[in-house]
């Protein structure tokens, strides 16, 4: 057949000649051709192909090898010069992983806490924990002012007096100096402003005097107490598991060269040892105390639990004690869920004269140190015991790890998409590596773009999806490309080949990367960073792919099909000829076409893959396609048949060809009323479930629930925040060295010397005891051996003997001590037995006794899980026959332990052994302090933060950021815009008044939460001086030492803004969606108060901010944000597909199946349970444009096959309808499907990753590609083989008249929201504002 004969290669769209052309006419033409041999078979018409002008250049350029070859080198180095430029000479990106990324600068809430955050750090330096500076400096400074404010009040010299008295003297450690009463000293105004920047200034000259005694790095310990039902953390065995860890910890080799030293260790002598290393501030220094001289001393490094009660007791004396607790912790309940502990670091380190001595050089020192905790903190959860571990540099090197371990799984993925492209690539090494190397040199070109186009700087979390998602999306093309160009192998010239490929394959795949990257523009409008970057990256992404694979894989195919396929074919063809056997299936056949095939052989023998030609270049019959079983077409070939062996080739292409063929005929002719009825019914259904899907009820999860990280981040809401510093809460601070003459009787003795005491041991004190073996045996009935802590052996019990593994007695601890913190239950019971021969059994568990099988309590014992020094192993384990009795033997065939692994009554013991000395119980061991004269009343317990801080602010007006305009949060903030007009001494008594307003409201402030002063103790005083209203001003309940989160800004001897700080009743772990409700109440509460004040008062200028509702809006307008992102990327693809089709009744299959395929999808995701937050909108927002992409293809072979269409189909137009709906499922249905495969593939991988919203974009991409395929397949081809035109093809007229259609439904739209709003009518943006 002529390469010219091919009506398949009719480009409508861009031919040179006119193509208004009725279908009538060309219909004529057609039958002029036809023959009178009977039966009537229709010849292909002969076409001429556009071979001059630009396209014959193109074909020639992509067909030449030389200029092929340099197209490829081209494309390789292009992408390897922008990147080395990028790298070399602009700066370096930095990759903002935190959850401050997805902060909206220019918010009103985020404006108006960071105007706060400005001020303070202008003011004092920082903003945080370690504001040491804040209550001294502006207590005597606002002292200061309020003495000048008397004075030309014309008080009396009296006040003076008395305020001098009643000044707050400086902080434990720092040391104070009169201040004059008429004005500050410049000079320390000025030392205070220098001192901004380091947290300390502390200047040492000698290394000894000054070696780690400033504590500056710490490590958070939060252990949680499970296993049971009450999960309370003081029990004996979980207060042993916590004394063990922190003692870990402080065993670390290099512990000492890091740990803090301050100076009040020196007078506990047992720390001496540890080169007098601050223990852990914990509460272990209460429960296990040391015994030094006659003294007991609080530093939790006795080896011994005191008693559990009394301590507690003593504790909880101080309002510290709360620091370390939950919130359920009352006098009245004294158990908790956890148990808090900081492990304090000292700078400056050794061989550092002061703090700022090489500062970076010293924290650089201690991350390297610090990391190495990771891996023996993640071993130390037990059963009834969870360790968490954070702190700064812990926290932000898990984050970095999970981040990078999440990245590796993409390297997973690109493996498994290039075994996968070298398979469908018919094994071909040279096309899989320039389809995939296509794919990643794009990424370059992006990324450039990205950074030194668009001037980014920063790469966020979201982006690490592009890793993955990108390669799914760039094989997606490039199995197009490979598939238009293996179904033109009927043309010999290679020129036209390539033509046909570059025209077919580049405009399909323009509309689909035109869908999917404006699907991720549309993510561009949104306020939050992240999601803006996260957008523009994968828009840049998925346009250079496209660009890359349309000039990359033409010349690829080129220079492969001239060159590399002989030798490839040769290749194959010799191993072939080597191997004795034949695969079943031959997957390392050519699937590619020889050029010598040219016509198709019968469906029988499917030659789809050796020779494809175009979709009409057959002899065919008139078949109706209601017949059933009958073929759709009946192939004769004018060729001879195949041999064998290319028939057999390509066997699993093939059978998955045969597939989708059957499936078509299902969906498309014999069901496809069906398919539409069943479609209708669902797509209800799903509008329905997905109406039903409602906002997010929580925090949002970052990462893997059951990961340290998330379990920290979930609890940070039931702890104290930043302004809580706790370094010297333990009991080595709060507590002095006791006497033990005080103590008569510990707790351990009363319970020794009590009735029905177990071990039976007078006088003594031993911690050890013994559990004696005897045995009973009678005939025909296997041994029973029985536990006890007597050494007498009543009748019929026999002792045992040491010969054949038998274990007469072992050594064990009575409490836990050291190591020995295993316990064992010994349990008894009569079920089963003979009471002549054994009345009773015993058996041994690490649980409870089972009281539902008869077993009872008896004894427990402490032996230890692993090998010590001085320890004897043993074994244990319950028969698994009758009487189902336990045993202890000292080899493992005796205990049956090498039928089973271990369990909770089967397993390895390790005991004191008999040559052992004794331990002895430490004079500490069950001390109670509280015993004779008791401890004295519980601490009220403090404020610890745990609501959300919410500031009033007065004298600010906002942050100019007119200078910055990059909306991220690593960049600059900005200047504070300050409120000139306001006076704090002309409206003081308006803000006393409205101080007290607000704390009376309980709906809003909890009690004794409001701090309206910025030391609220030591001002207070002085106010009721100034005004009456400022008499009795609530006063906070802080902890001793902790800041007042209330401050005022002074300058130029003025106060030029003050904040009062309240903490609120808003619980800090309830959804951003619920806790916007309490937004609303703060701000039209203190709106109602405004207005109060008169009308030219400053104070009406004044407005509440909190760090909270930053993060609560970044949730909600995110939403807000994806939903306007999901309705413009549908309008985008809307209109691209119209234009594309450039017919109505091609446009409402498309619309229809991405409705469907949306609406589907949110029903899945609300039966898995899924709220609607941030993830899975923004998941959403690029659902739009990843379910056109297989619908695109799909309506492309339509109307290919309509641009070949034989008259006998033409005269039917339902019989046309379904011919071209099967010929496209033919032409594009393994493309299509490969597509998905690979997508899907790319997409598995996220689902193991322990970022959340990695793993949750995977699902919904992964779920979304298989609904896709599916609508596809079934919806889109019986909605084309029902209401598809059946004669109509694309032309420039249809392609003009669409475009014109899309600029008039536009100007509609926009003609609509303009009479909107003229009528009144907001129309809402995506950053919460109204048009």
């Amino acid at each position: 057949m002529d390469t010219e004969d091919d009506p398949l290669l009719q480009d409508a769209w861009l031919e040179e000649e006119d193509e208004e052309v009725a279908f009538s006419s060309r219909k004529r033409r057609e039958g002029a051709l036809l023959c009178g041999r009977s039966p009537c078979r229709v010849r292909p018409l002969r076409v001429t192909l556009p071979v001059s002008g630009f396209w014959n250049i193109v074909g020639w350029v992509f067909t030449n090898p030389y200029c092929a070859g340099f197209i490829l080198f081209l494309g390789c180095a292009i992408p390897a010069v922008l990147a080395v430029v990028m790298f070399l000479h602009y700066p370096a990106l930095d990759i903002d992983i935190s959850y401050n990324a997805f902060e909206i600068r220019n918010h009103e809430s985020s404006q108006r806490f960071d105007a706060l955050a400005l001020a303070l750090k202008s003011q004092f330096g920082s903003w945080g924990r370690n504001r040491r500076d804040l209550a001294d400096f502006t207590s005597e400074t606002l002292q200061r002012l309020i003495f000048e404010q008397l004075q030309q009040l014309h008080l009396n010299a009296s006040h003076l007096g008395v305020s001098a008295r009643v000044r707050r003297s400086a902080p434990q450690g720092r040391t104070s100096s009169p201040k004059p009463h008429g004005h500050l000293n410049p000079g320390n105004r000025t030392s205070r402003t220098a001192r901004a920047a380091p947290r300390w200034d502390y200047s040492s000259a000698y290394i000894s005097a000054n070696t780690q005694t400033h504590a500056h790095w710490r490590i958070e310990l939060i252990f949680l107490a499970r296993g049971d039902s009450e999960n309370n953390i003081f029990t004996t065995e979980r207060l042993v598991t916590i004394h063990e860890v922190e003692r870990k910890i402080m065993d670390h080799p290099r512990f000492r060269e890091f740990c803090w030293k301050p100076h009040e260790v020196l007078k506990d002598l047992p720390l001496g040892s540890y080169s007098y290393c601050s223990p852990p501030s914990s509460l272990m220094t209460y429960f296990f105390p040391t015994e030094r001289g006659g003294k007991i001393y609080y530093d939790g490094m006795g080896q011994d639990l005191a008693d559990i009660q009394g301590s507690l007791e003593l504790a909880m004396t101080h309002p510290e004690f709360y620091w370390y607790v939950d919130e359920g912790l009352s006098a009245e309940n004294m158990k908790s869920s956890l148990l808090r502990s900081e492990i304090l670091f000292g700078a400056p380190l050794p061989n550092y004269y002061s703090v700022e001595d090489r500062w970076e050089e010293q924290r650089r020192k201690f991350q390297s140190f610090v990391v190495t905790y990771v891996a023996m903190l993640a071993k130390q959860s037990t059963s009834k015991v969870q360790v968490l571990y954070g702190g700064t540099d812990l926290f932000d090197y898990e984050v970095r790890r999970t981040f990078n371990n999440d990245m590796l799984l993409a390297f997973i993925s690109s493996s498994c998409i290039a075994v996968l492209v070298y398979i469908l690539t018919s094994c071909s090494v040279f096309l899989s590596f320039f389809g995939i190397a296509s794919i990643g040199l794009s990424c370059l070109v992006a990324l450039f773009l990205y950074h030194v186009v668009f001037g980014i700087q920063y790469l966020g979390i979201l982006n690490g999806v592009a890793a993955f998602v990108i390669v799914g999306i760039g094989v997606d093309d490039v199995f197009v490309f490979i598939n238009t160009y293996r179904q033109a192998t009927h043309l010999k010239d290679l020129r036209l080949r390539m033509i046909h490929t570059i025209q077919t394959a580049g405009k399909a795949t323009f509309f689909t990367s035109l869908t999917t990257a404006a699907a991720y523009a549309a993510n561009i409008f949104s306020q939050i960073p992240a999601v803006h970057d996260f957008g523009l990256f994968m828009s840049l992404i998925v346009s250079c792919c496209w660009v890359a694979v349309l000039f990359t894989m033409p010349a690829a195919l080129g220079i492969w099909t001239l060159y590399v396929s002989p030798l490839e074919s040769s290749c194959q063809t010799s191993c072939n000829q080597k191997c004795t056997k034949k695969s079943a299936l031959h997957l390392a056949e050519d699937l590619f076409i020889a050029p010598e095939a040219t016509s198709r052989a019968g469906r029988e023998t499917l030659p789809y893959l050796d020779d494809d030609i175009p979709l009409l270049s057959v002899e065919e019959e008139p078949v109706s396609l209601e017949m059933g079983d009958v073929p759709l077409v009946s192939v004769m070939p004018e060729n001879l048949q195949l041999p064998a062996e290319k028939s057999n080739r390509g066997h699993l292409i093939t059978r998955l060809q045969e597939l989708l063929e059957q499936w078509v005929l299902w969906s498309a002719v014999k069901r496809r009323w069906v398919v539409v009825g069943l479609f209708l019914l669902v797509l209800l259904l799903s509008i329905f479930f997905a109406s039903r899907l409602h906002p997010a009820s929580r925090a949002p999860v970052l990462f893997r629930p059951d990961t340290n990280i998330q379990v920290l981040l979930d609890l940070k809401y039931n702890l104290s925040a930043e302004g809580i510093s706790c370094i010297t809460c333990s009991g080595l601070f709060q507590e002095k060295p006791h006497s033990l003459q005080n103590n008569i009787r510990t707790s351990l003795e009363k319970r020794k010397r009590g009735s029905g005491s177990p071990w039976g041991s007078k006088g003594s004190i031993n911690l050890q005891g013994t559990v004696y073996i005897s045995k009973s045996r009678s005939k025909g009935r296997p041994a029973v051996y029985r536990f006890s802590l007597n050494a007498s052996v009543p009748a019929p019990w026999q002792m045992v003997s040491p010969a054949d593994g038998e274990v007469p007695s072992f050594q064990v601890y009575r409490v836990p001590f050291g190591n020995f913190t295993r316990k064992l239950t010994a349990c008894v019971s009569t079920v089963g037995l003979l009471k002549q021969t054994s009345p009773r059994k015993w058996m041994m568990t690490t649980l409870s006794c089972d009281t539902k099988r008869g077993w009872k309590f008896d004894f427990s014992f402490y032996v230890a899980a692993k090998e010590q020094q001085r320890t004897r192993k043993l074994y244990f384990a319950q028969s698994h026959k009758p009487p189902y009795h336990g045993r202890v033997c000292a080899a493992p065939p005796g205990c049956l332990l090498s039928s089973s692994p271990d369990g909770p009554t089967k397993g390895i013991l390790y005991v004191p052994s008999e040559k052992a000395p004794k331990a002895k119980l430490s004079a500490t061991s069950g001390f109670n302090p509280c015993m004779n004269t008791g401890c004295g009343k519980p601490a009220v317990r403090p404020l610890v933060d745990t609501g959300a801080m919410v500031f009033v602010v007065f004298g600010i007006r906002g942050v100019n950021r007119t200078r910055h305009l990059d909306n991220h949060v690593i960049g600059d903030m900005g200047s504070v815009i300050y409120d000139d007009s306001f006076d704090l001494f002309k409206e003081i008594g308006n803000l006393c008044r409205l101080c007290k307003a607000i704390a009376s409201n309980t709906e809003l402030v909890k009690p004794g939460g409001a701090q309206c002063l910025p030391s609220g103790y030591s001002i207070s005083s002085f106010l009721q001086m100034l005004h009456p209203e400022c008499k009795n001003i609530p006063e906070p309940n802080l902890l001793p030492g902790q800041l007042s989160h209330g401050a005022v800004g002074v300058k130029d001897g003025k106060v030029q803004w003050i904040s009062m700080a309240f903490e609120s009743t808003t619980y800090k772990g309830k959804s951003s969606f619920q806790t916007y409700a309490d937004y609303l109440k703060w701000e039209t509460f203190l709106q109602q108060q405004l207005q109060l004040f008169p009308e030219g008062s400053a104070l009406r200028h004044g407005f509440q901010t909190c760090e909270h509702w930053k993060q609560i809006f970044m949730e909600i307008i995110g939403v807000q944000s994806a939903l306007y992102g999901l309705v413009l990327s549908l309008v985008i693809c809307v209109a691209a597909v119209a234009v594309f089709t450039t017919h109505i009744l091609l446009l409402l299959p498309v619309l229809l199946s991405i409705l469907g395929v949306v609406c589907l999808v949110v029903t899945i995701m609300y039966w898995s349970g899924w709220e609607m937050g941030a993830v899975e909108a923004i998941s959403l927002s690029i659902l739009v444009g990843s379910s056109v992409d297989y619908c695109v293809h799909l309506v492309e072979g339509y109307l290919l096959a309509g641009e070949n269409l034989p008259l006998h189909q033409a005269e039917d137009p339902r019989v046309c309808r379904q011919w071209r709906t099967v010929e496209a499922v033919r032409h594009v249905g393994v493309a299509i499907v490969s597509s998905a495969v690979t997508t899907v593939i790319a997409t598995v991988p996220l689902f193991f990753c322990i970022i959340a919203p990695f793993a949750k974009f995977g699902k919904i991409v992964a779920l979304n590609t298989g609904v896709s395929i599916l609508y596809t397949l079934t919806v889109s081809t019986a909605l084309l083989s029902i209401m598809g035109p059946s004669t109509f093809t694309r032309s420039r007229t249809s392609c003009l008249k669409a475009v014109v259609g899309v600029l008039l439904a536009g100007l509609l739209g926009l003609c609509i929201c303009l009479v909107l709003l003229k009528s009144g009518f907001k129309i809402p943006l995506p950053n919460g504002t109204a048009l």
